[in-house]
């Protein structure tokens, strides 16, 4: 019996660990990141590399249906409209399965940012690999990028702010935090917090 127990054991402890070591990784602050070519609402394909004076970036995993977006989704476009003058456009992409969430399908991404009227780029990761790269795992999860040369490296990662729920509430704006120090050319004095957001929706085996 004992034995048995044992074997148990370490069968289950096995299953964690290969699920600790497949879970992936991503970028941290200070990686160079690598280019993507994702449709954007219009057909069109967008990478980073199409705006030669950009400063960097502003990317935002995201998509239609989950309600943490719905809340952020005002703040997400006062993020570009703040920043974008400053060289630093929002870029949003949506990486659910449309599979799994219907609402999160590119015709209802089209309706969703006509209805918004969302300045900036809505771009579907169909593979989900842009996500799976990032290290994304909720929505929204965001990713400040800064141009160094011809590449953009990771300036800061995680949550816009310290209130999911209510703008008003908001006591800090950690995004905001965050651009004040790189638009001066200084590392993020905090640099990295805990995405807060739905799970993104993962294409099943």
């Amino acid at each position: 019996m004992k034995k048995l127990l044992s074997f148990l054991t370490a069968c289950v402890a096995l299953v964690l660990l290969s699920n600790f070591v497949a879970a992936p990784v991503g970028y941290q602050v200070g990686d160079k990141v690598a280019d993507f070519k994702l449709k954007n609402v219009d057909g069109k394909l967008v990478s980073l590399a199409d705006n030669k004076v950009v400063k960097g970036y502003i990317v935002v995993f995201t998509c239609n249906t989950c309600p943490y977006v719905q809340a952020y989704e005002s703040r997400i476009i006062a993020l570009h409209q703040k920043y974008a003058p400053l060289g630093y456009p929002v870029v949003a992409i949506n990486p659910n399965d449309a599979a799994t969430v219907p609402g999160d399908s590119f015709a209802e991404m089209q309706a969703r940012a006509a209805a918004k009227k969302y300045p900036f780029a809505y771009l579907q990761d169909e593979t989900q690999q842009v996500a799976k790269t990032y290290g994304a795992t909720r929505t929204p999860h965001l990713y400040v990028v800064s141009r160094q040369g011809s590449d953009f490296v990771v300036s800061y990662i995680g949550a816009i702010d310290d209130n999911s729920e209510d703008a008003k509430l908001v006591k800090t704006k950690y995004v905001e935090q965050a651009m004040t120090d790189i638009l001066t050319g200084k590392p993020a004095t905090t640099s990295s917090t805990k995405a807060i957001g739905c799970t993104i929706k993962w294409k099943k085996a």
